[in-house]
């Protein structure tokens, strides 16, 4: 194992992923490290050989660790990068702040980030992955990001530094996001509320939210969703080819995809990473067999295989 610097945080060797993800499956880090704020983070990243794999890790809402671990320093932020900053018409979160806090905080101020409800997990991960949903994305209210780089440097990056897509960003590899801008439009907060109660009830009535999922596990069919393109369309969901495929209840060892909603991983309580990803994987060959439509993961999958 690589020697590693001093730090103010917590360092933990050969550090179990399968807690720190919503799935509960996954092997061991060589390292996780939690930063005590964004200067114990840049000295630490600075000092790091630069050939040691960085990974940063939100709240693992979005992700399957592979069976085998990961041979990195994974990095997740916690206390000291969940504050939630509430100005005019802007909202500055930490990193680690979860999405549903930062729309309620929003909205208690009278600024509209109601999306950012019902999507699983924290903010840097939501400008990782420019999440969205009811049409509305991520990048249509960043405004900014502070970023620890691979090197330790501490710097700003805009929308067009990112890059953002459906899905996607341009994020600098190793970087770490510690805190983000973001800026909504000004409504009565008595509706914002009632707007985000109605999203609550419209969700849990159409997907597993008590089951062990990572929500949505492929991305919509590119043209057949909100990705920007000229030629969308909304009148094809990954769920749909899916069903079509027949492949709604599937299951491979304890992964199944979900009865209620058949774009959804989930873990049935003895599911391995394997099982997860394989199962995944089934799901992919039988809708192109069936529609030639090749379903991208939403899911990040990292690590290695047992």
């Amino acid at each position: 194992m690589y020697d590693l610097p001093p730090v103010r945080g917590t360092l933990t060797p050969n550090k179990d992923l399968s807690g720190l993800t919503w799935l509960r499956v996954g092997g061991p880090a060589d390292w996780l490290f939690q930063p005590a704020d964004v200067e114990d983070l840049s000295a630490f990243l600075a000092a790091l050989d630069p050939a040691v794999q960085v990974f940063p890790m939100g709240v693992g809402s979005n992700l399957i660790v592979r069976d085998g671990g990961l041979r990195a320093v994974v990095i997740r932020l916690g206390r000291g990068f969940n504050g939630i900053e509430v100005g005019e018409e802007t909202v500055t979160a930490g990193a680690a702040a979860l999405d549903a806090h930062v729309a309620r905080k929003a909205a208690d101020a009278g600024i509209d980030l109601t999306f950012l409800r019902t999507i699983p997990g924290a903010i840097g991960g939501a400008v990782r992955m420019n999440a969205g949903c009811y049409g509305s994305y991520t990048a249509d209210v960043f405004v900014e990001a502070q970023v620890v780089l691979r090197d330790g440097t501490v710097t700003t990056l805009r929308a067009d530094d990112l890059n953002f897509q459906y899905r996607q960003s341009d994020l600098p590899e190793g970087a770490v996001l510690t805190h983000v801008t973001l800026r909504g439009t000004k409504a009565e907060p008595d509706a914002l509320h009632a707007r985000m109660t109605d999203q609550l009830a419209k969700r849990d009535a159409t997907q597993p939210t008590k089951d062990r999922s990572a929500g949505s596990t492929f991305r919509n069919p590119a043209g057949f969703s909100s990705t920007g393109r000229d030629d969308d369309v909304h009148d094809l969901k990954a769920w749909k080819v899916i069903d079509d495929a027949g492949m709604r209840g599937a299951r491979r060892g304890g992964a199944q995809m979900s009865e209620k909603h058949s774009n959804f991983l989930i873990n049935t309580g003895q599911a391995t990473a394997a099982d997860l990803e394989g199962l995944g994987e089934d799901v992919r060959k039988k809708v192109y067999d069936s529609s030639g439509i090749t379903l991208e993961w939403e899911i990040m999958r990292i690590g290695d295989p047992a």
